[in-house]
């Protein structure tokens, strides 16, 4: 495997990014990890191997860049990475701080500019691509596969946040512009996955060119997928690796 931190150059400075890849010529389908409220970190970087393993060229954007180089790692005596729930209020406001400074216009943006980096002459294949997005990410893949269909055909939202809400550009609403394949993995007792949210994005797919694949976790909460996590749930995270390598294997060139 190959594994290297570079910048990308954006409209609002350098983001610096994680890319693994095999270690032969390429080129390989693009999959991109969309961070969850927690910014980058090795536990994403050891996600992004793993896809990039079976022959995808597989980056991790640090989309936190506008505030320099922000990392949260609050863990538990187990070694676990604690969720907000449990945080104290003092790290708890830093967590989000650094969310609510980061608009999806801003990853949008940044995924156009990831777009451009990618045609620069990387062992990357130039057709579709696949997202995995975890918590905030979940709601941005959203965003970028409505923004960029004709890019991502493999869209993968992981217990993602205010998928559905009363504005009227509410991310689920871009599931008429999305093609390829959307999966989305739910926590049962996550609230950011509540049954009127569910219902609403299993009606809105009705009639849409994407295929909408649905998976509801039973006894899984909110992070379940991330393995460093306090509440990771091993049953509900190998079912959602199943299924997307199957979503990509579906929807992306063949890897190399």
């Amino acid at each position: 495997m190959k594994d290297k931190l570079i910048n990308i150059l954006t409209p609002s400075g350098a983001m610096e990014t994680f890319i693994t890849h095999p270690d032969r010529s390429g080129p390989f389908p693009v999959v991109i990890i969309y961070m969850d409220i927690w910014g980058v970190r090795e536990e994403l970087y050891d996600l992004a191997r793993r896809v990039a393993t079976v022959g995808y060229y597989c980056m991790v954007p640090d989309f936190y860049y506008r505030n320099g180089r922000v990392r949260h790692d609050y863990r538990n005596e187990h070694g676990q990475t604690l969720s907000t729930a449990v945080l104290d209020a003092g790290r708890l406001a830093a967590v989000r701080a650094s969310r609510d400074t980061l608009t999806d216009a801003m990853v949008e943006d940044d995924t156009g500019a990831i777009l451009d980096f990618l045609a620069s002459g990387e062992p990357a294949h130039p057709g579709a691509m696949g997202c995995i997005g975890y918590c905030m990410g979940g709601r941005h893949v959203f965003r970028v596969a409505a923004r960029f269909p004709d890019r991502f055909r493999a869209t993968a939202s992981l217990h993602g946040t205010h998928l559905v809400t009363d504005q009227a550009d509410s991310p689920h609403t871009g599931m008429a512009k999305m093609q390829g394949e959307l999966y989305c993995g739910f926590g049962e007792t996550d609230g950011h996955a509540a049954p009127p949210i569910r219902k609403t994005l299993d009606e809105t797919a009705k009639g849409c060119g994407v295929v909408y694949r649905p998976q509801l976790h039973l006894g899984a909460d909110h992070g379940y997928a991330l393995p460093d996590r306090d509440v990771y749930h091993k049953q509900a995270a190998n079912r959602d690796w199943e299924l997307m390598f199957a979503m990509f294997r579906a929807q992306l060139a063949p890897p190399a």
